[in-house]
């Protein structure tokens, strides 16, 4: 059935209780002051921090230009011609006869229709208008609209997870044109809603992400007041799945989707504990499987007990989905942490999601990666029974990621620009961009933002306007930078340490000039619970290592190839810890820098080989082990590079010069009873501390898995698959 492109939950559900994370007190909610001159949320809502400047607003320019040009040739901007999911005349999103159509349309749609917002591209602008007018043809007398079919597909009743997509694409869509046609549509199509029964809420991929059509809900109510779309907000939140600082489910994209749902609520509910639900659910997912650079986390599918390794890969949708729920955060709970963990995503996992050309993707990225090629992981490194890792166009194997991606670079560019509350605007994600919005008074502004950020620390904002206007101008300063400097026309304005907004509110006149300068030095993270492993960032910019990338294209076509990148130098090197790493401008390319030949920024870094460290027979870098690591081979000098631009990559080192010997995993192996003829197992599949050991008969799950893992002392641990941990005798008994 359509809806099972992807393996169903595996994964328990799991109560959030990990890492503690600073959690703001909640903002007090602003009045409307009437200087806004964006829509405010209305009440009894409180006030978001930030708003959405319609899409258009911002136009990107240098390094995110080119990302932005890519899309349009390359995968998202021509994939109508290879994915058959997005024939316009075979899809019940514009003939509700057909039973086709389910999330593709939807997921592609809201992407592609953004990225001809942006760049002003007259075939993607000709494109979407043909299907957004299909789209809402659809709608029946009752607000449905789209593929019939799906009004009995979930157990008997209506399917809307795939309307949530949808409902971006149209909200966009209107704010482009400044079209209302979208408002009445909505309103219809909330009321069958709301008519709907309980299991609706409660039943398939929707109920953990209904915080997608919350978003939206809020967007209409502050344009039409609809008390109605109010009470739907609490039907939802009544029925779907409990985020309130409880992780609701490990599947990774239903995570990166729901996580924030609470917060979302807050603005209704006015609630500590909903305000605080995002924050907790975040800090224990990190906490857990989040351990390792690069802002994502282990969910190649499900986040699974025991595989918390750097090996374990973020699927594509993971990366956007967990950058839209950040940047929606951030504009909820004016939170600058949210707007450094977008940028995290954006510039280190998102481009090595796809070819350096953008023509192709691959379903999951890690941070630790030696090989990428189109073959099944049958030892279960990853959670999913097909490849995931070769760059191919993927419209059946990669289905959802290949269809979805295309939202991740557009929506940053449109968040980079926020308005205020009261009439000014803030610069929230930087880069090479400019703005045209309206500030206190109606007037108009364009700020163009003149920079190289994330590669270089200078970032310049040329104000232009036509009558001199009084107005608060707010920039972002990252969490990492410790020393920000600021000045308005060469003079010096007192700005505090990351996180923080600096705001400068003034009469700005045509031609002045806002110069921010954000220090950035090589730094080291040290992940203490994922075996004392090292990482190397340089302001947002994490590091990998340099390897030589063996690109070969094994099949497809020019505009659609499928690549296996192979590994053609060595990778498994620790690095020295303490040590003064070196920052290198490299040349190379900055206004195209996601290109392992076109880096314009280096590092370089002492390392020793760690002989133990392989791959293993399916060509999966190994896992790592407890450092510092004990080896004896000398010490050699190592090029880092941007992670972005690394396609295969080790990101998480371990740390050398230590006593503990590496100690390599063996096989797994089942361990018979020769008596009973049943096996070695975990009662009930536990993955508890001091969980029962039982014989069970056979059948073939993963708690009846074992491996030995050689310390390298002649001694060795006995490990279980399913729970990652270790065989122990209970209270270190020494009886009988």
């Amino acid at each position: 059935m359509t809806i099972g492109r992807r393996g169903f939950l595996k994964g328990a559900l799991l109560a959030a209780g990990a890492a503690a994370l600073p959690i703001p007190a909640m903002a007090t909610p602003k009045p409307a002051t009437g200087a806004a001159q964006y829509p405010v949320n209305l009440a009894p809502l409180r006030s978001s921090a930030y708003l959405r400047l319609p899409p258009g607003s911002v136009t990107p320019s240098g390094w995110l230009a080119t990302q932005l040009d890519y899309q349009v040739d390359g995968l998202n901007g021509r994939y109508q011609d290879t994915s058959h999911f997005l024939v316009f005349n075979n899809t019940g999103w514009v003939d509700p006869s057909l039973t086709t159509g389910w999330e593709e349309v939807p997921y592609w749609l809201r992407g592609y229709g953004d990225l001809g917002y942006l760049t002003g591209n007259s075939g993607v602008r000709s494109s979407t208008e043909q299907w957004i007018s299909a789209v809402m043809a659809t709608q029946a007398s009752d607000g449905f609209f789209g593929p019939s079919y799906l009004r009995t597909i979930t157990n008997g009743h209506v399917d809307l997870w795939p309307h949530m997509p949808m409902l971006h694409a149209l909200r966009s869509w209107s704010e482009f044109h400044d079209d209302t046609t979208v408002h009445d549509f909505m309103t219809r199509y909330f009321a069958f809603v709301a008519a709907q029964p309980v299991g609706v809420f409660t039943d398939g991929w929707g109920t953990t992400r209904w915080g997608d059509t919350i978003d939206v809900i809020y967007w209409l109510y502050n344009r039409t007041g609809n008390s109605d779309l109010l009470n739907l907000v609490t039907k939802i939140h009544t029925n779907m799945a409990n985020w309130v600082n409880n992780i609701a489910s490990l599947h990774n994209v239903n995570f990166a989707q729901g996580f924030r749902e609470s917060t979302q609520y807050w603005l209704l509910s006015g609630a500590q504990a909903d305000h605080d639900g995002a924050y907790q659910n975040y800090a224990a997912m990190m906490g857990m499987y989040g351990q390792f650079p690069g802002g994502g986390f282990a969910g190649d599918e499900n986040a699974r007990p025991g595989f918390a390794d750097p090996r374990q890969g973020f699927e594509t949708c993971g990366i956007v989905e967990f950058m839209g729920s950040h940047e929606i955060l951030l504009r909820t709970t004016g939170d600058p942490s949210w707007a450094d963990r977008t940028e995290q995503l954006a510039f280190n996992m998102l481009p090595a999601a796809l070819d350096p050309q953008g023509k192709v993707c691959h379903y999951i990225t890690a941070a630790n990666s030696v090989q990428l090629d189109d073959v099944i992981k049958s030892s279960l490194q990853f959670d999913n029974g097909f490849a995931m890792q070769a760059y191919l166009a993927g419209v059946d194997q990669y289905r959802c990621c290949p269809h979805n991606y295309g939202q991740g670079w557009p929506y940053y560019v449109e968040e980079m620009w926020l308005a205020t509350t009261d009439g000014g605007l803030a610069a929230s994600l930087l880069g090479p961009s400019s703005v045209t919005a309206k500030v206190a008074g109606g007037g108009s502004v364009t700020i163009t933002e003149q920079t190289t950020y994330p590669f270089s620390d200078i970032i310049t904002f040329t104000l232009a306007l036509a009558v001199p206007t009084a107005f608060p101008l707010s920039v972002r300063i990252p969490g990492w930078c410790t020393s920000p400097q600021l000045a308005v026309n060469g003079t010096p304005v007192s700005v505090s340490a990351g996180p923080c907004f600096a705001t400068v509110n003034r009469t700005w006149a045509n031609g002045d000039t806002v110069t921010l300068r954000l220090p950035m030095q090589p730094s080291t993270s040290t992940w203490t619970t994922n075996h004392n492993a090292i990482s190397v960032d340089c302001g947002a910019l994490t590091y990998s290592l340099k390897i030589d990338e063996q690109w070969s294209q094994v099949a497809g076509t020019a505009e659609f190839p499928q690549y296996q990148v192979t590994a053609g130098s060595a990778w498994n090197v620790g690095l020295v810890p303490g040590q003064q790493l070196a920052l290198t401008q490299a040349g190379g390319d900055v206004n195209d820098p996601f290109n392992l030949a076109n880096v314009p920024v280096t590092i370089t870094a002492r390392a020793r080989t760690v002989p133990d460290w392989t791959a293993d027979s399916q060509a999966v870098v190994g896992t790592l082990q407890d450092g510092p690591v004990a080896v004896q081979t000398p010490t050699q000098q190592v090029t880092l590079v941007p992670m972005g631009a690394a396609r295969l990559r080790i990101t998480a080192f371990p740390q050398v010069g230590g006593s503990t010997e590496w100690g390599r995993p063996g096989v797994r192996v089942r361990v018979q009873n020769q008596n009973s003829g049943k096996v070695l197992g975990v009662d009930q599949m536990s993955t508890a501390d001091s969980a029962n050991v039982v014989q069970f008969d056979d059948n073939g799950t993963a708690d009846h898995l074992w491996q030995l893992l050689d310390n390298g002392n002649g001694l060795v641990k006995v490990r279980n698959v399913n729970s990652g941990k270790v065989l122990g005798v209970d209270q270190m008994s020494t009886a009988d």
